[in-house]
Protein backbone atom coordinates (compact mmCIF):
# COMPACT_ATOMS: atom_id res chain seq x y z
CA UNK A 1 0.00 0.00 0.00
CA UNK A 2 0.92 3.86 -0.29
CA UNK A 3 1.08 4.77 2.90
CA UNK A 4 4.30 3.56 3.77
CA UNK A 5 5.97 5.76 1.21
CA UNK A 6 4.90 9.42 2.91
CA UNK A 7 6.31 7.79 6.22
CA UNK A 8 10.17 7.73 8.31
CA UNK A 9 11.45 4.50 8.23
CA UNK A 10 14.41 2.76 9.52
CA UNK A 11 16.97 1.49 7.40
CA UNK A 12 14.44 2.59 4.27
CA UNK A 13 11.90 0.03 5.45
CA UNK A 14 9.08 1.26 6.87
CA UNK A 15 7.66 0.15 10.69
CA UNK A 16 4.68 -1.27 11.78
CA UNK A 17 3.84 1.23 13.89
CA UNK A 18 4.96 4.10 11.10
CA UNK A 19 2.49 2.27 8.90
CA UNK A 20 -0.17 1.81 11.70
CA UNK A 21 0.38 5.54 12.08
CA UNK A 22 -0.07 6.44 8.23
CA UNK A 23 -3.39 4.34 8.58
CA UNK A 24 -4.71 6.64 10.68
CA UNK A 25 -4.11 9.63 9.06
CA UNK A 26 -5.63 8.25 5.88
CA UNK A 27 -8.30 6.97 8.25
CA UNK A 28 -8.86 10.82 9.35
CA UNK A 29 -8.81 12.50 6.56
CA UNK A 30 -11.74 10.23 5.03
CA UNK A 31 -13.78 11.20 8.34
CA UNK A 32 -12.83 14.52 6.99
CA UNK A 33 -13.80 14.08 3.70
CA UNK A 34 -17.48 12.76 4.99
CA UNK A 35 -18.34 15.18 7.60
CA UNK A 36 -17.57 17.69 4.45
CA UNK A 37 -20.13 15.99 2.15
CA UNK A 38 -22.62 15.57 5.03
CA UNK A 39 -22.26 19.15 5.80
CA UNK A 40 -23.41 19.80 2.12
CA UNK A 41 -26.45 17.32 2.99
CA UNK A 42 -24.95 14.31 1.74
CA UNK A 43 -26.87 10.88 2.58
CA UNK A 44 -25.89 7.42 3.81
CA UNK A 45 -22.41 8.73 4.06
CA UNK A 46 -20.07 5.54 4.78
CA UNK A 47 -16.51 5.07 5.42
CA UNK A 48 -15.15 1.77 4.45
CA UNK A 49 -12.01 0.24 4.80
CA UNK A 50 -11.39 -1.48 2.00
CA UNK A 51 -7.71 -2.03 2.49
CA UNK A 52 -7.56 -6.08 3.42
CA UNK A 53 -9.95 -6.72 0.38
CA UNK A 54 -8.90 -4.22 -2.27
CA UNK A 55 -5.53 -3.43 -3.36
CA UNK A 56 -5.42 -0.07 -4.75
CA UNK A 57 -6.60 2.52 -1.62
CA UNK A 58 -7.26 1.54 1.68
CA UNK A 59 -10.42 3.50 2.24
CA UNK A 60 -13.60 4.42 -0.02
CA UNK A 61 -16.38 7.34 0.94
CA UNK A 62 -19.35 6.78 -0.24
CA UNK A 63 -22.19 9.95 -0.13
CA UNK A 64 -25.03 10.71 -2.12
CA UNK A 65 -27.13 13.67 -3.18
CA UNK A 66 -30.32 13.94 -4.85
CA UNK A 67 -29.33 16.44 -7.33
CA UNK A 68 -26.18 17.29 -9.01
CA UNK A 69 -25.75 20.31 -7.92
CA UNK A 70 -25.36 18.73 -5.12
CA UNK A 71 -23.73 16.43 -6.00
CA UNK A 72 -21.01 19.08 -7.42
CA UNK A 73 -21.29 20.70 -4.30
CA UNK A 74 -20.56 18.27 -2.20
CA UNK A 75 -17.49 17.16 -4.29
CA UNK A 76 -16.56 20.79 -3.69
CA UNK A 77 -16.51 21.29 0.18
CA UNK A 78 -14.56 17.76 0.49
CA UNK A 79 -11.97 19.34 -1.63
CA UNK A 80 -11.97 22.57 -0.04
CA UNK A 81 -12.16 20.85 3.23
CA UNK A 82 -8.88 18.98 2.53
CA UNK A 83 -6.88 21.68 1.57
CA UNK A 84 -7.82 23.22 4.81
CA UNK A 85 -6.97 20.33 7.11
CA UNK A 86 -3.44 19.59 5.10
CA UNK A 87 -4.58 16.51 3.15
CA UNK A 88 -3.87 18.56 -0.38
CA UNK A 89 -5.47 18.41 -3.60
CA UNK A 90 -7.13 15.05 -4.80
CA UNK A 91 -5.03 13.05 -7.43
CA UNK A 92 -7.02 12.56 -9.81
CA UNK A 93 -10.97 13.76 -10.04
CA UNK A 94 -13.71 11.90 -12.11
CA UNK A 95 -16.91 12.97 -13.07
CA UNK A 96 -17.39 16.64 -12.25
CA UNK A 97 -18.33 17.17 -15.62
CA UNK A 98 -22.11 15.38 -15.60
CA UNK A 99 -22.32 15.26 -11.61
CA UNK A 100 -23.88 12.03 -11.86
CA UNK A 101 -20.87 10.06 -10.15
CA UNK A 102 -17.97 12.42 -8.73
CA UNK A 103 -14.87 10.34 -7.91
CA UNK A 104 -11.80 12.18 -5.97
CA UNK A 105 -8.82 10.22 -5.84
CA UNK A 106 -6.74 10.88 -3.27
CA UNK A 107 -4.04 7.97 -3.09
CA UNK A 108 -5.03 6.24 -0.11
CA UNK A 109 -9.05 6.63 -0.04
CA UNK A 110 -11.10 7.41 -2.66
CA UNK A 111 -14.10 9.45 -2.36
CA UNK A 112 -17.20 8.60 -4.23
CA UNK A 113 -20.25 11.29 -4.44
CA UNK A 114 -23.26 9.95 -6.36
CA UNK A 115 -26.57 11.07 -7.48
CA UNK A 116 -28.59 9.08 -5.63
CA UNK A 117 -30.30 6.68 -8.64
CA UNK A 118 -26.92 5.95 -9.61
CA UNK A 119 -25.55 4.88 -6.38
CA UNK A 120 -28.68 2.67 -6.17
CA UNK A 121 -27.80 1.12 -9.40
CA UNK A 122 -24.30 0.51 -8.44
CA UNK A 123 -24.73 -0.52 -5.12
CA UNK A 124 -20.80 -0.51 -3.87
CA UNK A 125 -21.86 -1.13 -0.56
CA UNK A 126 -23.61 -4.24 -1.46
CA UNK A 127 -20.29 -5.17 -3.54
CA UNK A 128 -17.79 -4.51 -0.61
CA UNK A 129 -20.19 -5.07 2.16
CA UNK A 130 -17.33 -7.48 3.48
CA UNK A 131 -15.50 -4.21 4.24
CA UNK A 132 -15.33 -3.02 7.73
CA UNK A 133 -17.34 0.67 8.60
CA UNK A 134 -15.57 3.47 10.10
CA UNK A 135 -17.34 5.70 12.34
CA UNK A 136 -16.97 9.05 11.40
CA UNK A 137 -19.49 11.25 12.77
CA UNK A 138 -18.27 11.29 16.01
CA UNK A 139 -16.38 14.57 17.56
CA UNK A 140 -13.36 12.73 18.77
CA UNK A 141 -13.13 11.96 14.85
CA UNK A 142 -11.13 14.93 13.87
CA UNK A 143 -8.66 16.09 11.96
CA UNK A 144 -5.25 17.15 14.05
Amino acid sequence: MTVERFQPSIGGFPTSTTAENGLEHVRQLARAAARAAASKGGEDTLVLEVAAILSICDIFVLTSGRNHRQVKSMAEEVEAQLKAVGGGAPLRVEGADTAEWILLDYGDFVVHVFLDELRRFYELERLWSDAPRLEWAQAGASIE
